[in-house]
């Protein structure tokens, strides 16, 4: 009988949005990420009738879909075919309901050694606001929130 080790998974990580196409522009931004083009498979489902043209929108002078819009690291593969990346991705949903709470989930960004005040004023340029300011003998860093509210830090 032999093992075989599973292959590890694939993922992204999907946040709710109230406006998916401003939140992927941030985040393409503040992670010098790619807005995946997904135009090719729009294109195509649009000329099967498979997606009804009211789902879909012009995001940087393509098509895309409506409600859903991801961010992928530029470095990573993505299928040609789709647009749609194979690595490390954000995607973000519409949702109609406003964010409640505080985040179960959220991103550390890690600039570099003497980088985090330069970044965070990069952020905020992009419509993040700090929330606060964290020194703990275990480390600093700066909670913010995006331009919907989502918390993240900068270490």
């Amino acid at each position: 009988m032999s093992t075989r080790t599973p292959a590890p998974l694939h993922w992204k990580l999907v946040i709710d949005a109230a406006d998916p196409h401003a939140q992927a522009d941030f985040w393409a931004a503040a992670l010098h990420y790619t807005a995946e083009d997904n135009s090719a498979l729009i294109e195509r489902l649009l000329s099967l009738g498979a997606l009804p043209g009211a789902a879909t929108v012009e995001y940087h002078g393509r098509p895309a879909f409506r409600d859903l819009v991801a961010v992928r690291h530029p470095d990573d593969p993505y299928d040609p075919e789709t647009g749609t990346g194979l690595g490390r991705r954000l995607l973000f949903q519409r949702v109609p309901e406003p964010k409640t709470g505080k985040n179960r989930l959220h991103l550390d960004l890690h600039p570099g050694e003497g980088l985090r005040a330069d970044e965070v004023t990069r952020l905020q340029a992009l419509g993040a606001r700090v929330l606060n300011e964290v020194k703990q003998p275990s480390g600093e860093w700066v909670v913010m929130a995006d331009p919907e509210g989502n918390e993240f830090c900068v270490h």
